[in-house]
């Protein structure tokens, strides 16, 4: 007995240690992407002067994922992870070198930089759900808060990082040098993960879980397996509807800031907001949170309401950079817990296309996101927050008048509104007790 646990630790030693080595590849493969995508933009916008053009870069690395991920689900479920991430990281990175070349020979377009964002975007729509499955394979249930809390910290690494590295190296080794640095952490990622082994799943129950068949049929069954669990589909809903009211502020943050302070105040907010993503996922790490996922996530949704509501509140840097670091500081524990949730309630051998489709729902929320608040500022919130408008005598001596103060008005909106869906949400019986209604798998 003694010989047997002493084997079992050390396959869960490995495991752990196994998953921080793709991790370590993957955030470098991460920050090299995330230097690349700020330089392109700023590339676009240059070339072009166009900001629909840059908006248009922004659509293709998220569309073609809304549109693949359920047949990428599938797929994830069908083949074995490691391979997925392996040509995914392929791909990309053969996607990054022939921009490059172009760049070379002089004779990059904006339209090959849409078709390689695409392209990009379909090899995430595979990685993502493949790198969380694997997740659940080489982590012990116990340990994945605080695995996932280190999934977070390498977002907010990116998020801190990308910009400043964006900016220093487009000035040093030009946009041509960026690319190839990109390419050459792709590289580091396929030949960490090439030498990797990942163990074999053993699926002990088949339950409610068909045998493989068309892919299409199978894309069906995964909506039947959801629908069968009304929490998990609360769940994925709630997230989905709270992402749209995050995408809302996300767009609108720059024009906000700008309206009363300058681009360097923008930029030290944009720092904060990032340090405090950084700490949240140093928290989720070493704390590891609560037995209780979903009362973390129903905590930090009420909080994160608040502090959208508390930005809109006064054009007053002290003010937003606080409420900012807060909201970042949740956003780590509010993500992890989520995935926390769907790996351990949802059957390995479907966790693919579940994760598929949480990101299709969360993405395609956050694109109708981006699509609608720039016409609801401009042609509903304005008007009402303009000098002469019925509403510049009352609401307009608290938060102001003008046009950034209808922006400010509509963070009100959506954090109040976020505060009203966390409680809706919360009377929902099964989402509000799927850790305890449903089984760990």
């Amino acid at each position: 007995m003694v010989e047997k646990n002493y084997t079992k630790q050390n396959l869960t030693q490995n495991g752990i240690w196994i998953f921080i080595l793709i991790w370590f590849g993957q955030l470098v493969s991460v920050i090299g992407s995330g230097v690349t995508g700020f330089a392109l933009g700023i590339w676009v916008y240059q070339q072009t002067g166009s900001v629909t053009k840059l908006a248009l870069t922004s659509l293709s690395a998220t569309l073609p994922s809304v549109i693949i991920s359920p047949l990428a689900g599938v797929l994830v479920d069908r083949w074995n992870q490691k391979w997925i991430m392996l040509i995914s990281d392929l791909v990309a990175g053969l996607t990054t070198g022939l921009l490059a070349l172009m760049l070379f020979v002089s004779n990059l377009e904006i339209w090959h930089i849409y078709l390689a964002t695409a392209v990009q975007s379909i090899c995430t729509s595979f990685q993502v759900p493949a790198y969380m499955t694997a997740m659940t394979l080489l982590v012990p249930k116990q340990q994945l808060t605080r695995v996932n809390g280190l999934l977070n910290l390498g977002q907010s690494m990116t998020r801190l990082i990308c910009p400043i590295l964006a900016g220093v190296l487009i000035a040093i080794v030009k946009i041509q040098g960026i690319i190839l640095l990109d390419l050459a952490t792709f590289v580091f990622a396929f030949v960490m993960l090439l030498y990797i082994r990942f163990p074999k799943p053993q699926i002990a129950d088949h339950t409610n879980v068909t045998a493989k068949s068309s892919l299409l049929i199978e894309v069906v069954d995964s909506w039947r397996y959801i629908k069968a669990k009304p929490g998990i589909l609360g769940l994925m809903l709630f997230t989905g509807v709270i992402n749209f009211m995050f995408g809302t502020v996300e767009i609108l943050s720059v024009p906000l800031i700008l309206s009363f302070a300058s681009a360097t105040v923008l930029g030290i907010l944009t720092s904060v907001s990032g340090s405090g993503m950084l700490f949240g996922s140093l928290a989720m790490s070493i704390w590891g949170g609560s037995q209780r996922n979903i009362n973390n996530l129903f905590c930090f949704m009420l909080l994160n309401g608040l502090c959208i509501a508390v930005i809109g509140l006064k054009p007053n840097v002290w003010l937003i950079g606080v409420a900012a670091f807060v909201f970042f500081f949740g956003l780590p524990i509010i993500n992890s817990s989520a995935y926390v949730i769907l790996q351990r309630k949802v059957m390995f051998n479907v966790q693919g296309r579940v994760f598929a489709l949480t990101g299709m729902i969360s993405t395609s929320c956050l694109t109708l996101a981006y699509l609608v608040a720039g016409p609801l500022a401009d042609n509903v919130f304005k008007p009402l927050m303009a000098p002469s408008s019925p509403l510049a005598g009352s609401l307009g001596q608290i938060i102001g008048v003008g046009s950034g103060r209808s922006i400010g008005l509509m963070f009100i909106v959506m954090g109040i509104l976020t505060m009203i869906a966390t409680i809706l949400a919360y009377q929902y019986r099964p989402l509000r007790l799927v850790e305890k209604d449903l089984p760990d798998t």
